[in-house]
């Protein structure tokens, strides 16, 4: 069994940072969340990596899944169309309020020094 982490384990750090990054600075959080990933992606710690790694790849998913797909479902469709808005801020809102909750879980995970994998693109390390 894990011992506990405190607030300041780098596992903590990562989940919040992804959480920040999804919520209140997108790009200073991200710059964050790679440092403390390329410092800690080989720790000895498999908490402390396993966390590092999923926050990183599921903000790297996470950006791909806001910016990209809303960009193809912009060019794809006519902007001029009311269903177009409707699909685009219908698909925005629920994906990124499920990568939040994702996020909120992680960080409980964390916190209570328990290993979280993200759906897909996550293992246990």
């Amino acid at each position: 069994m894990n011992t506990m982490p405190g607030r300041s384990s780098p596992a903590v750090q990562a989940q919040a940072l992804y959480l920040l990054n999804l919520l209140l600075a997108p790009g200073l959080a991200f710059l964050l969340l790679s440092l403390l990933f390329h410092r800690h992606r080989r720790s000895a710690d498999p908490l402390v990596r396993g966390h590092v790694r999923q926050a990183f790849a599921a903000s790297l998913l996470a950006g791909l899944l806001l910016t990209v797909v809303p960009a193809f479902i912009a060019l794809a469709g006519d902007l001029e169309q009311p269903a177009t808005w409707i699909g685009l801020i219908l698909y925005f809102v629920s994906c990124h309020g499920t990568l939040v909750l994702l996020g909120v879980f992680g960080l409980a995970r964390a916190l209570a020094g328990r290993p979280f994998a993200y759906p897909l693109v996550g293992r246990y390390q």
